[in-house]
């Protein structure tokens, strides 16, 4: 949803009814994922994408429908040998889609939601995509993770939102939207009620140290990924908004002592991607003593060469640091792309981030065999 909301929340701001499709689960290689949002508006506009292209034009008359009829509906699409190329998923993948009428009456809690994330404030919303009781179906809650409980809202009895406040404000710590299954009433190892689950959380942070060109094409390509880019350096003349005009703040500090700071100030989760450009000792020896102790981050990498590599291991060993600790280095940064200039640079570290998140080898698809998608 958060790629099409200003488009919905224009159209709900004017009361405008609006049909929903969005993706709750998906199966094989599924081109979407869960999360992903298609909006049919008021004048028949078409917004957003669940699939690429391959079951739009279902979804958009199922939309269609559901605003007319004012009845959610979840439907399942998948390959089949009659209608592959009308409304299946040419790649062999299964997505699940939830289908819902949006306007001021069935979703009165969207403009709180809209200013949470425009404000980087964490919200989860919880909506109930499968029940046996009609009446429950598209009932949804929403969980903030400071607010007190309070009575269960229309659709929802006391236990099920206790079920689901735990699970569904562990998915937003970590940013990630999913499908969860209960029973009917919540029960936890029951089935018959699936809730999807928006996890809204604050964009994750990449933190470029070093200013230096090359840190200007990795804050580029960090800020197109949709992090939330800091470029930190020790020194003034060389950390300017000017020269680093995609990064969201520029930041003149030792790096260490910044890293150190944001840490104890709680703004450093297992989200954050940290890219160590500096490759001078007095600048990465003792930030990557920070970086590489902290509890829980998604990535850390230097730049240099092999001989500054191995000059930098040797350091760090001296500075106490374990071999587990070191282990979590990746040095010398990004992926083997032959890259030259800085962007090319950036896209081989892009690379290995999105790899080390998604589990991907690195290697060429067309070597391999199996699912493109886990």
């Amino acid at each position: 949803m958060r790629e099409v909301l200003p488009q919905l929340l224009e159209w709900w701001d004017r009361g405008d009814p609006v049909g929903m499709g969005t993706v709750v689960a998906t199966f094989r290689s599924a081109p979407r994922p869960p999360g992903a949002s298609m909006l049919v508006g008021p004048g028949g506009e078409a917004v957003g994408s669940v699939s690429g292209g391959c079951v739009e034009g279902a979804v958009y008359e199922l939309a269609q429908e559901t605003v007319d009829s004012g009845r959610a509906r979840l439907q399942r699409y998948g390959i089949s040998d009659d209608d592959a190329f009308e409304v299946g998923l040419t790649c062999g993948g299964i997505l699940d889609v939830f289908v819902e009428k949006v306007d001021r009456q069935s979703f009165p809690e969207l403009g709180d939601i809209a200013a949470d994330i425009e404000a980087g404030r964490p919200v989860a919303v919880a909506t109930v995509v499968e029940h046996p009781d009609p009446e429950v179906l598209g009932a949804r809650v929403v969980l903030r993770p400071d607010d007190a409980s309070g009575p269960p809202p229309r659709g929802f009895s006391a236990r099920m939102v206790d079920a689901i406040r735990d699970d569904a404000l562990g998915l937003l710590a970590n940013g990630r939207n999913e499908t969860l299954t209960y029973g009917p009433d919540g029960e936890r190892r029951g089935e018959g009620m699936r809730v999807f689950v928006w996890g809204f959380a604050p964009r994750p942070r990449m933190l470029v140290f070093g200013a230096i060109d090359f840190a200007a094409a990795v804050a580029r390509i960090g800020n197109f990924l949709g992090y939330h880019v800091t470029v930190c350096d020790a020194r003034p003349v060389f950390a300017t908004h000017s020269r680093f005009p995609h990064a969201d703040e520029v930041v003149n500090e030792w790096p260490h002592r910044y890293l150190a700071a944001e840490q104890e100030a709680g703004r450093i989760d297992r989200r954050t991607v940290i890219c160590v450009l500096t490759h001078d000792p007095k600048f990465d020896v003792p930030l990557l003593e920070v970086a590489l102790r902290l509890p829980e981050v998604a990535y850390v990498g230097a730049m240099g060469s092999r001989r500054t590599h191995d000059d930098r291991l040797d350091r760090l060993v001296e500075a106490g640091l374990s071999e587990a600790e070191l282990a979590r280095l990746r040095s010398p940064i990004g992926l083997d792309l032959g890259a030259r200039t800085p962007e090319e640079t950036a896209v081989s570290v892009a690379a290995e981030i999105i790899a080390g998140q998604w589990g991907g080898s690195g290697e060429p698809l067309a070597t391999r065999a199996g699912r493109i998608h886990g």
